[in-house]
């Protein structure tokens, strides 16, 4: 299991300036849908977004405490 808080400190290692948003999809801690904005995605397209935070996150997926996350990307307002 990883707790939203240990998730968020993943992501906001790779993409200090983020604001993430981030929901328990089953209330069991291992499936998140995940939303991060970050001035980072500037020129990036979605699939390297995507890529980008799988990468921030992997080694909770690796060690089995994160089975499946959504991702939605933007870009700060």
């Amino acid at each position: 299991m990883l707790s939203a808080a240990d998730l968020t400190q993943l992501i906001l290692a790779a993409f200090p300036d983020a604001a993430v948003e981030i929901q328990d999809r089953t209330g069991m801690q291992d499936h998140y849908q995940v939303l991060v904005r970050s001035a980072h995605f500037q020129s990036v397209g979605l699939m390297d977004r995507h890529r980008l935070v799988y990468a921030a996150v992997d080694p909770a997926l690796k060690d089995g405490r994160l089975h499946a996350i959504e991702i939605k990307t933007e870009l700060p307002n």
